[in-house]
């Protein structure tokens, strides 16, 4: 795809993610028709400009009363098979937490693979306290405890697209039923 078109989508995108639904990325098939992720974002999400081009859509969930954060959610694409593999994904999502306990996070992450209108989505749920680098290769970290992560890489047929939910775990428990609902509207056409 050339660049003009790319530029053009990525506009489109971004206006389309201020009226609650977006279509983030088109990709040709085959035959040259226009084919597309496409989700439906609740409006109570406060929509986001993307911080970088892997990031399709990002929103700020906002807090539950008693925490002090709002929780954030990004919607990736990193190219055609890029990214890394669903397990690899899932391995580094857990390395991102640890447990006060000092138990393994793995343990305790809850994995599930569902099909939502014939894409194969693979979920993460994980609480703990919230260990990931505050930016890739910076090596400084958070230190949030009672931080929780839902995430699911989404595979369709031109790569896997990642989600990630963080944030306090009782801002994230007030948005299951709204983020349960997110991840039911993708689709791939």
């Amino acid at each position: 795809m050339n660049p003009f078109k790319l530029v053009v989508l990525f506009l489109a995108a971004t206006i389309l993610a201020c009226a609650g639904t977006v279509t983030p990325i088109s990709h040709e098939s085959a035959n040259q028709s226009p084919r597309a992720l496409r989700f439906k974002a609740p409006p109570e999400w406060v929509v986001e400009k993307p911080s970088s081009s892997m990031r399709l859509a990002q929103y700020k969930l906002p807090k539950a009363e008693g925490d002090s954060e709002d929780a954030s959610l990004v919607l990736y694409f990193f190219g055609e098979n890029q990214g890394g593999s669903v397990q690899a994904n899932l391995e580094r999502w857990v390395s991102q937490f640890e447990q006060p306990d000092g138990r393994s996070s793995s343990a305790k992450a809850k994995l599930e693979t569902i099909t939502v209108n014939q894409l194969k989505i693979s979920t993460i749920d994980l609480a703990g306290t919230y260990v990931a680098e505050t930016a890739p290769g910076s090596g400084v970290r958070h230190n949030n405890p009672n931080y929780r992560l839902r995430a699911a890489v989404i595979e369709t047929p031109k790569g896997a697209h990642y989600v990630k939910l963080v944030g306090p775990t009782k801002t994230l428990n007030r948005w299951d039923k709204s983020f349960d609902d997110y991840l039911r509207s993708f689709e791939y056409k």
